[in-house]
């Protein structure tokens, strides 16, 4: 397969006014996938082909919204503009519309001065990575333009958020509501800043909003999934029972519990395993779990525990959605927090998956402590290490001697990782073993070699 210049593990991304997040390359972005989308698909006749465009909280989401806009009107597409909304929510109006694709202007949980664009398919699930490189050739070719009588019109869908209010309310078992509890929702001043605390105040919880005040340049900072402190005094200023958290663009999870404990996307992934196993309907469609290359070994051994397989996929997201329809299998997520359940939405999704946390819960009478009782977790040391873009990490003699030391001093009680972020120029380097201080210390040691290499 051709190597992809533009498009990581979740689309393209980057700081804006620098390329490929300028607003010319994204004009002709639109307009190649709309060359592409077309071409992928026959209509009806006299039926147009249509995207559907949503977007976080970001300063820039005006300017590539407008941009990504014109370049599939001069492909001949139609656009339906949804304004911020959360990445899953892209994911399920593109289906519920039946429309050809949809993309999310978004750089999730980065900061503010970072954007990106990523697509989905009719379907509701990301493009694959063939389509996406068909994508990029046809960038090569330059931008063009449709006859005037084809061209793309605009509108906007002004019930969008509440479309989705209502489908992340119809995954939440109606025997159950959330009455009696007090949550604190962390929305990191992004998309899900207007939804999230409406989906759980309309099941019956109180909810204390956090994060919600976004101002196109706050998106992520301080608070969200990727920092939960802030989420962790907010629940302690207002005695709240638990605290839920996500990201930028609303696919990522952390939860907090009353006394402060976080709980990652590897614990809650064993929270609503073990309800989806213990509902006899549900206990042989279960399958197994995928998790990926940083699940941490007391995951999967719990997952073992339950009776059922535990695999692997690539560290991404899109990976693990490719390794579950390949095995049939329906649930799965990363310890970051995205969690994929294929008998709720397409994609991952973090409204529905605390919900179905939530419900969990509710169902057994537990609380998040009590549902991960039985999960014993190696210790996990990850250090981001920044490089130089193409960096060449895996032809250095010294990273392999550390990387090799590392290993035979775990033996088979630990293991090394070493690998590039798809969104950033890091190389993460993540040890994990029985005893945390040689875990460590070896990552440190692992990290410092690396630093030293890069410059």
């Amino acid at each position: 397969m051709r190597t992809r210049k533009y498009f990581g593990t979740d689309g393209v991304r980057g700081r804006v006014g620098e390329e490929p997040i300028t607003p010319e390359f994204v004009m002709r972005l639109g307009y190649a996938a709309g060359v592409t989308l077309v071409e992928r698909h026959e209509l009806p006749s006299g039926e147009r082909p249509a995207v559907l465009i949503g977007k976080d909280t970001r300063i820039s989401g005006y300017m590539l919204e407008a941009a990504m806009e014109a370049g599939f009107s001069a492909a001949g597409v139609d656009v339906m503009l949804a304004g911020p909304i959360p990445t899953p929510a892209v994911a399920y109006l593109t289906r519920a519309l039946r429309l050809q694709a949809g993309v999310v202007i978004s750089a999730s949980h980065n900061p503010f001065y970072d954007n990106g664009i990523k697509f989905f398919s009719a379907g509701g699930v990301k493009l694959p990575d063939a389509v996406e490189t068909e994508i990029e050739a046809r960038l090569m070719d330059g931008m063009g333009c449709v006859e005037p009588a084809r061209l793309g019109r605009a509108r906007r869908i002004d019930d969008a958020a509440g479309r989705y209010i209502e489908f992340c309310k119809s995954t939440f078992p109606n025997e159950f509501d959330l009455r009696g509890l007090k949550i604190a929702v962390d929305c990191a001043h992004g998309a899900a800043y207007h939804i999230a605390p409406k989906v759980f105040h309309e099941l019956g919880a109180e909810v204390i909003p956090v994060g919600v005040a976004p101002d196109g340049f706050n998106i992520n900072d301080g608070v969200g999934a990727t920092r939960p402190e802030y989420l962790r005094q907010a629940m302690l200023d207002n005695a709240a029972d638990i605290g839920i958290a996500v990201d930028g663009d609303g696919d990522r999870l952390i939860m907090i519990d009353r006394q402060g404990e976080v709980f990652d996307g590897d614990k809650l992934l064993y929270v609503i395993t073990a309800a989806h196993k213990g509902r006899k309907r549900n206990a042989e469609a279960t399958g197994g779990v995928v998790g990926t290359l940083m699940s941490n070994l007391g995951l999967e051994h719990a997952i073992a525990r339950l009776g059922l397989p535990f695999a692997r996929a690539k560290v991404g997201d899109r990976y693990v959605l490719e390794m579950l329809h390949e095995k049939g299998w329906r649930i799965g997520g990363e310890n970051s927090g995205h969690i994929i359940c294929l008998d709720c939405h397409t994609t991952g999704d973090a409204i529905i998956s605390a919900l179905q946390v939530l419900a969990a819960l509710r169902m057994r009478g537990q609380t998040l402590a009590q549902a991960c009782a039985d999960l014993v977790f190696y210790p996990q040391r990850l250090i981001n290490v920044r490089v130089n873009p193409g960096f060449d990490w895996r032809g250095n003699a010294s990273i392999s001697a550390a990387h090799t030391r590392a290993g035979s001093l775990l033996g088979d009680n630990g293991r090394v990782l070493l690998r590039p972020s798809g969104t950033e120029p890091l190389l993460r380097v993540m040890v994990e073993g029985r005893d945390e201080a040689l875990v460590d210390s070896l990552a440190h040691e692992i990290a410092a070699t690396v630093e030293m290499a890069a410059t």
